[in-house]
C-alpha cells in the first residue's frame, strides 16, 4: 500500500537527516586537535512477511521464495574511527602527540577523562593541564614545573624533565601516562576533546608509553583531526542524494493515494 511506502520512506528521510547531522559535525571539527571523525551505521526494520519461504503449496512442496517487505530503516549506531591524525610541528615544548595507540589521562572535581588532544600548558600552580574553554583539567598522574624553569623535555617513554635558570643539568619531575582500552569505540565522547570510561570500553589499561602496545610521545607536536574534508564532502553528496530519492518515494506515494481519493463509481 502507499501508506506503508510512505512510512518507509519517511524513515529513510529521518535516517539520512541523522547522517547529514553526522558528517557536519565531522567537517566542522576537521581542525580540531586529536578528533576522530564518526559515521552512522544503518539496520533495516522488521519485514511483514505474506508468506514465508519453505511454507507448503498447494501440493505439499515447500516454496523457494518468499513473499514479505521491509518497513524501512533507522540509525544502528554512530561508530568512531581511531585512525593516526597528521602530526604537525608546532615548536611548543608543552605541545605532545601520540604515535599509536592510546589517550592521556586528565581530572578534575568531575571525573578522570581521557582524550588524544595534547595541547597542554601550565597553570598558576604550575600545574600540567590541559585547558579548555572554561576550566583547565590536571594531568594524572599530577606533574608539576617548579619555579624558574627555562626548559622543558618530554621523553618518547613520557618522562618529563625541566632545567631552570641558573642549572646546567635537568632534573626529571614526573612521567606522563597513557590509557589504552579493550573497546574504545565504547568510550563517551563529553565534548571538549574528552572521553570517558564506559562498561562497553571496559576498565582503562594504564601504563607508561611504549609499553604493552602504547603509542609513543612526540613533544612539539600536535595530532590533527582524522578527518578527510573530500571524503566528507563525497559523502554529504550521497546523503544529499539518497535524502532526495526518498522524498521523491513520498511525492509517488502522495501521487497514487490522490489517485484513489479521485476515484469514482459509474
Amino acid at each position: 500500500m502507499s501508506l506503508r511506502a510512505l512510512q518507509s520512506a519517511g524513515t529513510g528521510m529521518h535516517a539520512f537527516e541523522f547522517e547529514l547531522d553526522v558528517i557536519a559535525n565531522n567537517l566542522a571539527n576537521a581542525g580540531t586537535t586529536g578528533f576522530k571523525r564518526e559515521r552512522a551505521n544503518f539496520e533495516d526494520l522488521f519485514y511483514e512477511h505474506m508468506r514465508l519461504p519453505g511454507a507448503p503449496d498447494s501440493n505439499g512442496n515447500p516454496v523457494p521464495l518468499g513473499v514479505e517487505v521491509g518497513l524501512g530503516t533507522r540509525v544502528a549506531s554512530t561508530e568512531r574511527t581511531f585512525t593516526q591524525g597528521n602530526m604537525v610541528d608546532t615548536a611548543g615544548d608543552l605541545d605532545v602527540a601520540i604515535g599509536g595507540d592510546g589517550f592521556f589521562i586528565v581530572e578534575d572535581e568531575g571525573g578522570t577523562f581521557y582524550t588524544r588532544d595534547g595541547a597542554f600548558t601550565k597553570n598558576a600552580d604550575g600545574e600540567l593541564v590541559l585547558a579548555s574553554a572554561d576550566k583547565g583539567r590536571r594531568v594524572s598522574p599530577g606533574i608539576t614545573l617548579p619555579p624558574g624553569t627555562v626548559e622543558v623535555s618530554i621523553s618518547p617513554d613520557g618522562v618529563v624533565s625541566v632545567l631552570q635558570e641558573g642549572q646546567t643539568e635537568s632534573q626529571q619531575v614526573g612521567q606522563l601516562q597513557l590509557a589504552r582500552f579493550v573497546n574504545p569505540q565504547g568510550l563517551i565522547h563529553q565534548g571538549e576533546n574528552l572521553f570517558s570510561a564506559t562498561d562497553a570500553s571496559g576498565q582503562p589499561i594504564e601504563g607508561n608509553p611504549g609499553e604493552e602496545g602504547r603509542g609513543i610521545l612526540r613533544q612539539n607536536y600536535l595530532e590533527q583531526s582524522n578527518v578527510e574534508p573530500v571524503r566528507e564532502l563525497v559523502g554529504l553528496i550521497k546523503t544529499q542524494r539518497n535524502f532526495e530519492l526518498n522524498t521523491q518515494v513520498v511525492q509517488a506515494a502522495d501521487k497514487m493515494l490522490e489517485q484513489i481519493a479521485n476515484l469514482r463509481r459509474f
